[in-house]
């Protein structure tokens, strides 16, 4: 297998959980993750290929995606819940939305670190480094983007 697949079929399921935080929409996740992969072989075939690396280009494709639309695409409510348990989807749907809700709540740095963190199992050390940070820097981060994303889903309804 080619290494750029190994590291890439290894964090896929990662991006994309870390995509979908930050678009929160799957197609939208989906694209960005393909353009991702693409931008990666045209400038990086025959180069190295971390994880760490796989997650900053994927950052700055949603950054771009970002300023291309001018804000983030919200999830389509209006698709026909055809699935076997709509009440038990009801309630995961409205802890997600809640969730993202949350999310949204946060500043867009905050976003993208807690993102960053809960999705791609980096150590702190690489997501200080795709950050332009500190290590201790991207840890109080966290620790204040966790509490205040802990207060939000605490006095917002049905929490």
């Amino acid at each position: 297998m080619d290494p750029f697949e190994d590291v890439f079929e290894t964090n896929k399921g990662k991006l994309f959980a870390y995509l979908l935080r930050m678009t929160r929409n799957g197609d939208t996740a989906s694209d960005i993750l393909q353009e991702s992969a693409t931008r990666c072989l045209e400038h990086y075939r025959g180069k190295v290929i971390t994880p760490a690396l796989l997650f900053t280009i994927a950052r700055n494709v949603f950054m771009d995606h970002v300023r291309r639309t001018a804000r983030l695409t919200a999830l389509d409510e209006q698709q026909p819940d055809t699935r076997p348990d709509p009440e038990h989807d009801a309630i995961v749907r409205d802890r997600f939305q809640r969730v993202l809700a949350g999310l949204q709540a946060l500043t867009p740095e905050e976003r993208d670190i807690l993102s960053m963190v809960a999705s791609s199992e980096l150590p702190y050390e690489q997501i200080a480094r795709i950050q332009g940070t500190t290590v201790s820097n991207i840890k109080v981060k966290v620790h204040r983007a966790r509490i205040k994303l802990r207060r939000y889903l605490e006095v917002s309804p049905h929490a």
